[in-house]
């Protein structure tokens, strides 16, 4: 697979052509997800849930997550890297500055952050000094205990109007892509044709631009099974390799997510 850069997934979105994402945390994962076409890996702080035990986001440090991206960087075969800043770690403007170039200097393209309209700020900061953004918006696992738990976000008509605005403004403020996470598919649709960026979608619908998975969803292994994941191992017929593969296929062919993966 040739390199993928932001300008790749610009004019995939262009084309109208859909992209597939994976979390990743580690350099033999990151190998296969190259032969397979991945176009996006994501070291997320998912990893405090399925590779730590966490029963949240919140304890991963940023040594974790540094250490993942070291051990994803030496696998990867061009697909563009993403990390996760983790819970507290862009509190203040010296905090995101040093904590995303310490990420990017141990092998991310880009940079993902929770939140809003109270991320823009940040957003502006990193993209004036060259640091790719992924805005993270919809459910954001870090703030799961203001939330009160894992819940479809955006379903009451003010606060969909409110994403959208942000979802705008962060995109003004110099966010590369958008990640939309556990919201309906019609409030996903109307952000990704409102955006020129390219918009990642998890329980977001089939109309954003790309899917993502955590890798143990996908392979059927996850402690926790939401509505929107689908066991792609299950029906392999050369294992995971082969489900890698079969994801990558159903997301560019827009048969993955289904409407049982999505919200109304």
């Amino acid at each position: 697979m040739k390199n993928v850069t932001i300008n790749t997934l610009h004019k995939l979105k262009a084309g109208g052509e859909k992209f597939a994402c994976l979390t990743c945390y580690d350099a033999l994962f990151a190998g296969l997800y190259g032969e397979a076409g991945v176009e996006v890996i994501l070291v997320g702080d998912s990893l405090g849930m399925v590779i730590q035990g966490h029963d949240t986001t919140l304890p991963v440090t940023m040594e974790n997550v540094i250490y993942h991206m070291e051990c994803v960087k030496r696998g990867a075969q061009g697909s563009l890297l993403i990390a996760d800043l983790p819970f507290m770690s862009y509190a203040s403007e010296s905090q995101t500055l040093e904590n995303a170039a310490r990420l990017m200097r141990a092998g991310a393209q880009m940079v993902k952050l929770e939140g809003g309209a109270w991320i823009a700020e940040s957003t502006s900061l990193l993209a004036e000094r060259g640091i790719p953004v992924c805005a993270h918006m919809g459910l954001t696992p870090q703030s799961v205990n203001r939330i009160g738990g894992f819940l479809v976000q955006g379903r009451d008509p003010e606060q969909a109007d409110t994403m959208i605005e942000e979802a705008r403004l962060l995109e003004g403020a110099g966010a590369s892509c958008l990640l939309l996470e556990t919201v309906p598919q019609a409030l996903a649709n109307t952000i990704t044709e409102a955006l020129s960026i390219p918009v990642i979608g998890i329980g977001a619908g089939k109309d954003v631009d790309g899917q993502i998975m955590v890798i143990h969803d996908l392979l059927g292994i996850s402690p926790i099974t939401p509505s929107f994941v689908k066991n792609f191992l299950a029906d392999s017929q050369t294992g995971i390799p082969g489900a890698i593969a079969d994801y990558v296929a159903a997301v560019k062919a827009c048969s993955f997510p289904g409407p049982e993966h999505s919200y109304d």
